[in-house]
């Protein structure tokens, strides 16, 4: 099940963009691999306040209404993620409005372990950061409405790191019997540790066809249809960093786009750029130069080929 515009209508709308990357691109349900599928699945619904949409074997898949968000697929055999090199730095859940970010909140206070680490108003957007009990990072957060962002010259929006109060927060914003049921939240944006920024801005923009919003150096956004960003890459850990090893941590990143045409057009450029590539005639798979794993499908109800 991929992403589609109905079930997130509450997102900001797309916008007119440069790059190749489709406006009404979205992120999909992020892919994590797993030691201990209990403990994983229990921290994803009881404490970030997912539900669980199915379990069977050794996967568990838990979102919000229906609307995947994450996906976690145990793999006991695989060795610990290297905090140093190539992949996952966040996964970013973005929440409807600043009651429903409260509740999440509010549910991580109370029952998870310590796993907060940072908070910070970005000007586009408020954020809260935190790892899982496998030491993934993990982003919530709720995006400001675009007429109040401000833009660069060049139509990029304007980021920065202010101060956010997470107890002042919850005072603002929190009420315990507010419910938080049906699809108010989704996958935002997936923030990559990469190698080095060049690379990944010259895969990511010129390849796969996002927009950069931001390039600080250390570090780099991107996206399409005007998001102040879907994918993040830094090196503030991992410079140097080369292909990944098979470890625990980030499986796919899933990537959705209006049609098949789309598709078939990214297909196109990473022919060009001689990536290779793996098309099933539903689902286009392949790795960034550093062995993160890409999946971008058509949404639903686009037809087939």
């Amino acid at each position: 099940m991929v992403t589609t515009p109905a079930d997130i209508a509450w997102m900001p709308a797309a916008v007119p963009s440069r790059g190749a990357a489709p406006d009404e691109t979205r992120m999909d349900a992020v892919e994590l691999l797993v030691h201990d599928l209990d403990v994983m699945t229990t921290f994803y619904e009881q404490a970030v306040t997912l539900e669980v949409i199915d379990q069977s074997g050794a996967t568990a898949t838990l979102g919000r209404g229906g609307l995947p968000i994450m996906r976690l697929r145990q793999e006991k055999e695989l060795p610990g993620r290297d905090r140093r090199g190539a992949g996952l730095y966040h996964t970013a859940i973005v929440f409807e409005n600043e009651a429903r970010l409260a509740s999440a909140l509010a549910s991580m206070a109370q029952r998870a372990s310590h796993p907060y680490e940072g908070s910070a108003d970005h000007l586009v957007s408020e954020a809260f950061y935190f790892h899982d009990p496998e030491g993934n990072g993990l982003e919530l957060y709720r995006d400001r409405p675009r007429e109040q962002w401000t833009f660069a010259p060049d139509g990029s929006p304007q980021m920065g790191s202010e101060l956010l109060d997470p107890n002042a927060y919850l005072r603002t914003w929190y009420d315990a019997d507010r419910p938080i049921e049906g699809a108010s939240a989704a996958i935002g944006h997936v923030h990559l540790q990469v190698g080095d920024i060049p690379t990944a801005r010259a895969f990511y923009e010129g390849v796969v066809g996002f927009d950069v919003t931001f390039d600080m150096g250390s570090a780099l956004f991107l996206s399409a249809g005007g998001c102040h960003h879907h994918i993040g890459a830094n090196t503030w850990q991992s410079g140097g960093a080369g292909p990944r090893a098979a470890s625990l941590g980030l499986g796919d990143v899933r990537i959705s786009v209006p049609t098949l045409d789309d598709v078939e057009a990214l297909a196109d450029r990473l022919a060009f750029h001689g990536v290779a590539r793996r098309d099933d005639g539903r689902a286009l798979r392949f790795d960034d130069p550093w062995g993160t794993r890409l999946v971008v499908s058509p949404g639903e109800g686009s037809g087939t080929r």
